[in-house]
This record gives C-alpha cells, structure tokens and sequence, in this order.
C-alpha cells in the first residue's frame, strides 16, 4: 500500500461536506424528477453543464474511497472487498424491488386513469407487450425505467470498485490514468451496455466511472494538490470565470428567450452544451471539478455552518442516502400524478415538492432512530 495515503487515511477525520452533498443531491434528484415543476428551477443542472447526478456519482466515490480505505487499513483488503460487494448486492436487492413494484404501479395507475401514453413517458412500454421478458431484462439491468438509471448506475460501479480501490491504494495516479483512457476509448468507440428493447443505458458507466474514479482519487491522493491548486489565483478566477460562462450557455439552452440578452462568442451548442448527460460530455467534467474546486476553496472540511441545524435535514438524507433516493422515485411519481390529474397550479407544485422532501427527511430521520436503538440494544445485551 502506499504509504502516504495510509498515513493520509489513518489522519483523516470526518468530512461534513458528504452528507450534506449527498443530501442535497437527494433532493435536487427527486425535484428533477418532477416535470413541469417550477421548484426544480433551483435545481443545479439549471445553473451549468453538471447535475446533481454529477455531485452524486463524484461524492459517492469520494466517500467510498475514505471509508473503505479505513476498511482496508483496519481489517485487510479480503475483508474489504466482501463489505464493498454485499453493499452491491443491497443495491442491486434496492433496484430489483424498484423496478417490479414502479412497473406495476405505473401500469395500474395508467389503466385505472386510461393514460396508456404513461408507459411510453416511463420507458416501460415493453412490459405490456412482453411482461416476462421485460422483467427478465429488468433483473438483468438492461431495462431502464425512467427515474431508475442512477441507481442503476452505482451496481457496476460499486461492482468493480474493489479492483479501483486495490490499484488506488497502491498506484493511484496509474489508476487515474486508466479511468481516462476507458473514458476517452468508450467515447470514441461507442462502448456501452445494451438495454431492452432497444438502445444502450441512459448512464453510460464506462463514461461516468471517471466521476466516481475522480472522486477516490482526490479523497485518497488530491489534498496536496489541492491545497496547492487552492493557492493560485488565476486558476480560481479561470474556474469561477468557467462556472459564469456555463451559466450563461445554460440560461440559454433552457429559456430561449433570454438569448438576446447574451454576447455572441461564437460558441452556439456544439461541444459545449449543458446535455450530453449519457456519455459525459467533457465540459460536465470540466465544470463538475471547477465547482468541485470553488467548492473546496470556501467550505473547508471543518466549515461550522455545515453543524446548523437549519441544515440537518439535509445532512440526514445524505447520511441515508441508499433510502432517501428509492423513497424520493416513488414520491416523483406520486407528485408527477398530483400534478397531472389535479389542478397544476404554482402552489401545488410548491406543495408537492415541499411534502415529498418532508417525507424524505422523515424517512431518514426514522432510519437513523432506528440504527441507534438497534445500537443500543446490542449494547445492552
């Protein structure tokens, strides 16, 4: 193992920034996931070329190197290994029963309201043709329900995570290297995986493995770097100037209408686009680190507002994650068919989106109760 990030690992102390990222990645996930939804205007993938599925996948590689490096530390790599892929199979265990009870869900909402185009809106038209099948694809991960692709996503990443973890802790800049150039070869040479009935997944994973890979690798090899990089001021100006420039092409791309009010640079929506979502597009990255780096520069690991507790609503659904995000693709449903066969108005988008993040929040606050009585009942016994 090398030996400065053990010494790196064994120093480390808890991050606050996880949690609260992960949770508010929660939240803008389940508020994306509601269309014609005012709220999710305040959502990050309207500010830039990222998204909370961006933050999601770059943190949750971030913490999975810290934590199971402690693991490997603490009580050897096999033992290692084992936790990360009985994590895998709880995942896979999340998405299966997803996926059965969201299909039969949708489809028994679609028949009772006579709404057959939900299917198609649902990407589940399959089922109703060939119900068998589908659900065979479907545990073969080769399905893609809408709202499901990014959970679907983490099963191979955390699948392979520890083959990354193993080189990471030994050659992390090779490891590194490695995830670019699978980045780079998969989009030049069209890799993906197959989904059913057609097309490939709507994450590409041998694309977006290079956020998680970007995330182990800074939370186990990037502080110096970062502490350096930190200290000079053009290349945080050159990152903030990205993060303005990105907003400006996103206001464009989502209201038209405000294109007057930007400068002609010549630039249009060609490889610099707020899309390109299934295969990662370059600037996504390259935006996704300039907010990873203006982020990092002005909330420290120890940054006390991250303690409020006007905050800890979102701590404790980024504590929760696996949970929240399940129950948040069902309440983006529920909320989606308030809106549809109810009156679509301002306030019920507002009332919608607030119940589903109080639920949300509720459920993570009863998970959390529930781990610490288990606890204490072990304690006792």
């Amino acid at each position: 193992m090398n030996q400065s990030i053990k010494s790196h690992l064994e120093r480390c102390g808890s991050d606050l920034r996880i949690e609260f990222l992960r949770g508010l990645a929660n939240w803008f996930i389940f508020l994306d996931h509601i269309p014609n939804n005012v709220v999710n205007l305040v959502t990050l993938r309207n500010f830039g070329f990222s998204g909370a599925t961006d933050v999601f996948v770059f943190v949750a590689g971030y913490a999975a190197a810290i934590f199971f490096g402690r693991m490997a530390i603490e009580r050897s790599f096999v033992v290692t290994a084992t936790r990360i892929l009985a994590r895998v199979w709880k995942l896979y265990a999340a998405y299966i029963v997803l996926f059965v009870i969201y299909v039969d869900v949708i489809g028994s909402t679609a028949a009772e309201y006579a709404a057959p185009e939900m299917f198609d809106e649902y990407n589940i038209t399959g089922f109703v043709d060939h119900p068998a099948r589908t659900l065979l694809h479907g545990l073969m991960l080769q399905a893609k329900p809408l709202n499901l692709d990014t959970l679907q996503l983490f099963i191979p990443l955390m699948t392979f995570f520890p083959l990354v973890l193993w080189l990471m802790l030994r050659r992390p800049n090779w490891t590194l290297a490695g995830s670019v150039l699978l980045y780079c070869a998969a989009r030049q040479f069209d890799w993906s995986l197959p989904s059913f009935p057609s097309g490939t997944w709507y994450f590409n994973p041998f694309c977006w493995q290079l956020l998680y890979v970007l995330g182990a690798w800074f939370a186990l090899n990037g502080a110096e770097l970062t502490r350096m990089l930190h200290g000079l001021r053009p290349l945080r100006a050159a990152a903030v100037g990205y993060l303005v420039l990105a907003l400006g092409v996103a206001v464009v791309y989502h209201a038209p209408a405000y294109a007057k009010l930007m400068p002609d640079v010549g630039i249009g929506f060609g490889p610099i686009t707020p899309d390109g979502r299934e295969n990662l597009a370059p600037a996504r990255v390259l935006h996704l680190l300039a907010l990873a780096f203006v982020f990092s520069y002005f909330v420290p690991r120890d940054f006390a507002p991250l303690r409020w507790r006007l905050l800890q609503p979102i701590m404790k659904c980024g504590e929760q994650w696996i949970a929240v995000f399940c129950i948040a693709v069902f309440l983006s449903f529920a909320g989606h068919l308030v809106l549809v066969t109810g009156p679509n108005s301002l306030l019920m988008q507002v009332l919608v989106s607030v119940a589903g993040l109080a639920i949300m929040t509720g459920v993570a606050y009863y998970i959390s109760w529930s781990k610490r009585q288990d606890h204490h009942r072990l304690a006792f016994n």
